[in-house]
């Protein structure tokens, strides 16, 4: 009885195990953890490729802002230089008209045309600065003999003749009228001419200070200017 119990005391002490078995690795399972693997690397791939394309067109859209604001400058230089070769040549083509539209209608004029004028009265130079300052703002218009718009040589004639004195009525014979007068020895009152002496295709009056004033083109109609910006070719005076 004694050993029964002995025995039976030996069996409660031993432990009690049990053996789990791990869920063999099938091929289904190896295929699909290789085929999450693939997808993790792909997704990564696109993810990196994204990125580069999102920079490369950072890039571009940087480069394409950039060209366009130097095109826009350079667009913006081209217009202001077409602007002023189509002002200068504006002037130059009025100057030009001017000249072959009035040579026809000098041409008999310049057979008798006088280099002598009449003695003016008294204060007339101011009388004519007083005129031409008047005209100022009026249009330039070839032809145009006032009151509203003139050309270079019908604002000139008008001007002289508040006075009395009657000058020819283009630039080529004004160029002709009265005393030849040096540049370096002007006053107020002497007309300007550029061209040659006989053949001017432009005249003003010099009003004193470095400046004249005179019919000049069409865009800027009667003005007062620095004669240091467009020097003229000769002067001569009639008062």
């Amino acid at each position: 009885m004694a050993a029964a119990g002995a025995s039976a005391s030996a069996s409660a002490a031993e432990p009690v195990t049990q053996t789990i078995e791990l869920p063999t690795l099938t091929a289904d399972m190896s295929a699909q953890v290789a085929q999450s693997a693939a997808a993790t690397q792909q997704a990564a791939a696109n993810y990196e490729l994204r990125a580069e394309r999102d920079a490369a067109a950072a890039k571009a859209a940087a480069e394409a802002k950039k060209d366009l604001a130097e095109a826009k400058k350079k667009a913006e230089a081209k217009k202001k230089a077409a602007e002023a070769a189509r002002k200068a040549a504006a002037e130059r083509a009025a100057r030009s008209a001017e000249r072959a539209t009035l040579s026809t209608a000098s041409a008999s004029a310049s057979a008798s045309a006088s280099t002598s004028v009449s003695a003016p009265s008294s204060g007339s130079v101011a009388t004519v600065i007083a005129f031409l300052k008047a005209q100022v703002g009026d249009a330039y218009v070839m032809g145009a003999t006032g009151p509203n718009a003139w050309d270079c040589s019908s604002l000139v004639q008008a001007a002289y003749k508040q006075v009395g004195v009657d000058l020819p009525r283009v630039s080529q014979d004004q160029s002709m009228a009265g005393t030849d007068v040096s540049l370096s020895n002007l006053q107020v009152g002497d007309i300007l001419y550029w061209g040659g002496k006989g053949s001017a295709y432009h005249v003003g009056v010099y009003i004193g200070d470095g400046q004249y004033l005179d019919a000049a083109n069409p865009s800027k109609g009667v003005v007062i200017q620095d004669l240091s910006g467009y020097p003229a070719d000769g002067a001569v005076r009639v008062l």
